[in-house]
C-alpha cells in the first residue's frame, strides 16, 4: 500500500505542477487571441499562488472530514477545470481559472503528507517526500515537452483542454486506493474533524519548531521563484548573454534543484539531521544569489553555470525535507494541517517576496540588491537552525 500511495501522491503532484507550468508556455501563443501581453502571465501565476494561500491553511478541515486521497482527487479536477476555463480566452474566465487552480495547488501537498506521514518508514522519511516532491519539476518539465509540441498540431485552446483533461486519468488512478487510505486515516484518532479554521496557524506559531520551519520556507520559496523569475533577465542585461545561454542558466539550475532533491534527502535520512541540512541550504543559497551577483560580460560562461547550479540545488532543493520534517514534528493526527498552515507562509513567501524584488529594482535600477537582500534573509533563517529546537 506504501508504494501505491507514494505513485498516486506523485500523479497528483505532477498533474498540479503541469497546470500551473502551462500558462507561461501558452501566452507568447495566447496573446494575440486573449488582447493582453504575455508578460502579463506573471499576474496569472501570482494569482495562483494567491489563492493557495487559503486552500492550503484550511486544507486540514477538508482531509480531516473527507480523507487525504479524495481531498487529492478534488485539488486535480480544480486545477483540470482552472486550466479549461483558461482556455476560453476570455479574461474574466482566465483570471477565474487561475484562482481555481491555486484552489487545487495549494492542498496537493497537505493531502499527500498527511498519507506520507503514516505510512513512510521513519529511516526514509525526507527520501520518501522529496521524491513525491520531484513531481513539481516533473511537471514542469512534461510542460516544457508536451506543450509546445500539442500547440504545434492542436493549437494553444485544444492544448489547454487536453491539459485538463490529464486530470481525469490521475483521479481514476487514485480511485484504487481511495476507500483504503481514507477509511484508514478517518478512522485514525485525530483531532482535525473539530478545530476552528484558524486552528492549524495557531498550532504552527504556538509550537517552536513549527514556527521556526515555516518562516524559513516563506523565505527559501521567495528566493526560489526569485531565482525562477529574474536569473534569465539578470544575466542577458548585466552579463550580456544571450536569451539562449541565459535560458540555459536557468536550465541547469531547475535540473540541480530536481536532481538534490534527492541527494539532501539521503543526507538528511541517514547523514546529518533534516535541520542542519536545511540550516545548509539557507547559507548555499544565500552565498549562490551573491555570487550570481559577480556576473559580468568578461565572466566565463562556464563559471556562470556552476553558480547557477548551487543556486538551484539550494533554492530549489530544500522543499522535500522541510515537508518531512513539519509533518514529523506536528502532533500526532495533525500532519496535514500543519503542512497546509506552514504552506500558507510558503506561498506567501513566492507571492511577496519577489514583489519586493521588483520593487528593489525599481529603485535601484539593479537586480544586484534585490538578490543581495533576498540572500541576506536566507542566510539568517538557514543560520536559525544550527541552534537546538523541536
Amino acid at each position: 500500500m506504501f508504494i501505491a500511495s507514494l505513485l498516486v501522491t506523485l500523479a497528483v503532484q505532477i498533474q498540479a505542477s503541469l497546470v500551473v507550468f502551462t500558462p507561461p508556455i501558452l501566452a507568447p501563443v495566447a496573446q494575440g487571441d486573449v488582447g493582453v501581453s504575455a508578460a502579463s502571465v506573471g499576474l496569472i501565476i501570482a494569482l495562483i499562488y494567491l489563492s493557495s494561500v487559503p486552500s492550503a491553511l484550511f486544507s486540514g478541515l477538508l482531509i480531516g472530514r473527507l480523507g487525504a486521497i479524495r481531498v487529492s482527487q478534488l485539488c486535480v479536477l480544480c486545477a483540470s477545470l482552472g486550466i479549461v476555463l483558461m482556455s476560453t480566452g476570455d479574461v474574466f474566465l482566465i483570471v477565474l481559472g487561475a484562482l481555481v487552480v491555486g484552489l487545487g495547488y495549494g492542498a496537493v501537498t497537505p493531502s499527500s503528507s498527511t498519507v506520507l506521514a503514516d505510512q513512510a518508514p521513519m529511516n526514509m522519511r525526507s527520501l520518501v517526500f522529496s521524491i513525491k516532491q520531484t513531481g513539481v519539476p516533473i511537471g514542469g518539465a512534461l510542460a516544457g515537452a508536451l506543450v509546445p509540441f500539442l500547440m504545434y498540431y492542436f493549437g494553444w485552446k485544444e492544448t489547454a483542454i487536453i491539459i485538463g483533461l490529464t486530470g481525469v486519468f490521475v483521479i481514476l488512478f487514485a480511485q484504487a486506493i481511495q476507500k483504503t487510505v481514507d477509511r484508514q486515516s478517518l478512522n485514525a484518532p485525530s483531532e482535525i474533524q473539530s478545530f476552528r479554521l484558524l486552528e492549524p496557524l495557531r498550532l504552527v506559531f504556538s509550537h517552536r519548531g513549527l514556527r521556526e520551519l515555516a518562516l524559513s520556507s516563506f523565505a527559501f520559496s521567495g528566493m526560489q521563484m526569485s531565482l525562477g523569475s529574474y536569473l534569465v533577465v539578470m544575466l542577458t542585461e548585466q552579463a550580456q548573454l544571450t536569451v539562449s545561454m541565459a535560458g540555459s542558466a536557468l536550465s541547469i539550475a531547475m535540473i540541480a534543484g530536481a536532481i538534490a532533491r534527492l541527494f539532501w534527502a539521503l543526507l538528511a535520512d541517514y547523514g546529518f539531521s533534516p535541520r542542519s541540512v536545511l540550516g545548509f541550504l539557507g547559507l548555499l543559497m544565500g552565498v549562490s544569489a551573491g555570487a550570481i551577483c559577480l556576473v559580468h560580460p568578461t565572466y566565463p560562461i562556464i563559471l556562470i553555470y556552476v553558480f547557477s547550479f548551487f543556486f538551484g540545488a539550494s533554492a530549489v532543493g530544500w522543499n522535500g525535507i522541510y515537508i518531512a520534517e513539519v509533518a514529523r514534528i506536528a502532533p500526532p493526527g495533525w500532519a496535514g494541517a500543519a503542512t497546509g498552515a506552514s504552506l500558507a507562509m510558503t506561498y506567501s513567501g513566492v507571492v511577496l517576496l519577489p514583489t519586493f524584488f521588483w520593487l528593489i529594482h525599481l529603485l535601484t535600477e539593479s537586480y544586484v540588491w534585490g538578490f543581495l537582500a533576498l540572500g541576506t534573509f536566507t542566510i539568517w533563517r538557514g543560520l536559525l537552525f544550527f541552534n537546538k529546537t523541536e
